[in-house]
Formats: C-alpha cells, sequence, structure tokens
C-alpha cells in the first residue's frame, strides 16, 4: 500500500516539467489537458518495430514517481533533492517499495476506484537532467542523472478504469501471478 504525496499535470506546452495540483481527473485517455492525454500517440525512438510517426496505442498517459526513488537519485548525483515535477511526473508516491521495478500489468487502485495498469518503466532521458542542471546551476548534472536515475525513474501507465486521484490518496498495488 502507497500514498500519493502530490499530482502533478504538465498543461503548459511549452515543457514537460508539471505542477502541483489538488487532484487530477483520469479518463480513458489520461488526464485532460496534460501533454501526455490521448489514447493514440505517435511512435517514437522507443518502439522500433513501427515507423516513426506512426499512430500507437498510448501506452505513457500517467507517469508516477517515488519518493524514496527521488530521494536515490538526489543522493548519487550528490545533490539535496530531486524533484517529481522536474521528472514531468503526475504523481508522486510514497511506501510503494522499489516502484521503477513493478512488473508490466501490476495495477494500481484508488479509493474512489481509478484503476492503472503499470506499462514498464520510465527509461531516463537527459531531459530532467537539463532541468535539474538549470536549477541547480551546476553543468555537469545533466549527464549525471541518466546513470544515477537508471532503474529509479518511475514507471508509465495507462488508464483502465476512469475516476479522480487526490493528494494523500492510498494506492494499492495488485500484483499479477
Amino acid at each position: 500500500m502507497g500514498t500519493a504525496q502530490f499530482v502533478l499535470l504538465a498543461d503548459d506546452p511549452s515543457t514537460f516539467v508539471t505542477r502541483v495540483v489538488p487532484f487530477i481527473d483520469i479518463e480513458l485517455a489520461g488526464i485532460p489537458g496534460d501533454r501526455h492525454y490521448g489514447l493514440l500517440r505517435p511512435a517514437d525512438s522507443r518502439q522500433k518495430i513501427y515507423k516513426r510517426g506512426t499512430p500507437i496505442a498510448n501506452r505513457r498517459q500517467i507517469s508516477i514517481v517515488s519518493e524514496e526513488e527521488c530521494a536515490l537519485i538526489a543522493q548519487k548525483m550528490n545533490i539535496p533533492e530531486v524533484r517529481p515535477e522536474w521528472l514531468g511526473a503526475n504523481i508522486l508516491v510514497r511506501g510503494i517499495e522499489q516502484l521503477t521495478e513493478l512488473p508490466v500489468g501490476t495495477r494500481l487502485l484508488f479509493p474512489d476506484g481509478t484503476g492503472l495498469i503499470c506499462e514498464g518503466e520510465n527509461l531516463p532521458c537527459v531531459h530532467p537532467g537539463k532541468v535539474i542542471e538549470q536549477f541547480y546551476g551546476q553543468e555537469s548534472l545533466r549527464k549525471k542523472f541518466v546513470p544515477a536515475a537508471r532503474k529509479k525513474r518511475g514507471i508509465v501507465c495507462s488508464v483502465e478504469r476512469e475516476g479522480t486521484i487526490h493528494t494523500g490518496d492510498t494506492i494499492e498495488v495488485i500484483r499479477l501471478p
């Protein structure tokens, strides 16, 4: 069992950086107004079997990171903190051990019945490193982020059941056999 410490929204089209909000409405296409909203998205470098730009199912609708793993990334980078908004996260959780290593298909259930499906690790990339580097004013941080965040960057999820997620909601983790 975990807890949603913060819920966040990426509603500024000029950046992936999110902002804290009191709740997020969840539809089958994701979070209305969020940059990752949609049932479909264009294939990119992650899907080698499809030509770039081909419409595919959006399995990256929601991004979740853990407070514990953010602290580990910060420790490895030798900085005071890594904030969830710098990672483009929609939910910061506490209490879900090794969040990033949850198996694909794991369900995350919220008090009102909202259901998310873990689609796997959100692989680290250089973009959050640039944001962290800019915040701390240290040029070397961009290169440190990817190795520090490996297996700690959080997960991406798709929506299985609509609802609303609030800051403070409990999260039931259901691992399928």
